[in-house]
């Protein structure tokens, strides 16, 4: 997944980018230019995201290929896609607990960095069509979008590992906003409606095919 650094870098915000990516195109050359950066550019990346896409779902699970898939320490995450699709992935206990970012640096070693941007549900799909579980395709880095209410979600958020407030790597739990922000404090859901208030900087999960 993306580093903090990588994230600021290609933002050129401190804050890093928010929800608003570029829309799927603009995720996955995020994930081409940090994996060129660590000279793994050689083949093709794709971001772990789903979009409404004017009522033609784009499914996560769908954009990443069929396995297997390894972090950048070569230790295996899952073989297929039905062990990717496992709350913690079925591969090495010690990779998938605590998922590596381009560097094959453990999230966990940053501090309270677990919420991952997905837009997607446990099952690998896309989890609504309000357009506030994906900050409007990733187009959309203000405060107005990704809090759930009465009538729809919050943004679709992973755990890089485990904590209190979600286990899953897919889908943890929700947001509450997809502007720019960084929290690495445990201060439970944190402050404000931003994408990294309850624990990151808005990484994404990135795969190569």
């Amino acid at each position: 997944m993306t580093s903090m650094q990588t994230m600021i870098d290609q933002s050129g915000n401190p804050l890093g980018f928010g929800g608003d990516l570029g829309g799927l195109a603009g995720a996955d050359s995020i994930c081409q230019v940090a994996a060129t950066a660590v000279g793994a550019g050689d083949r093709t990346w794709r971001a772990f995201l789903s979009t409404y896409n004017d009522g033609a779902p784009v499914h996560a699970i769908d954009r990443v290929g069929a396995g297997p898939w390894y972090d950048r320490n070569d230790r295996l995450i899952a073989l297929d896609r039905a062990g990717l699709l496992e709350y913690r992935p079925a591969g090495e206990v010690q990779a998938v607990n605590d998922l590596a970012d381009e560097h094959g640096r453990p999230l966990s070693d940053y501090g309270d960095s677990h919420d991952i941007l997905t837009g997607t549900y446990a099952d690998g799909q896309l989890l609504g069509t309000g357009g506030h579980e994906n900050c409007d395709d990733w187009t959309n880095a203000t405060t107005a979008v990704g809090q759930g209410s009465a009538t729809h979600g919050g943004l679709g958020l992973g755990h890089a590992w485990p904590a209190r407030s979600g286990f899953g790597w897919i889908y943890a739990h929700e947001g509450h906003g997809c502007a720019p922000g960084i929290n690495l404090v445990q201060n439970g859901a944190g402050e404000g409606n931003t994408v990294g208030q309850g624990g990151g900087w808005g990484a994404i999960y990135c795969f190569a095919l």
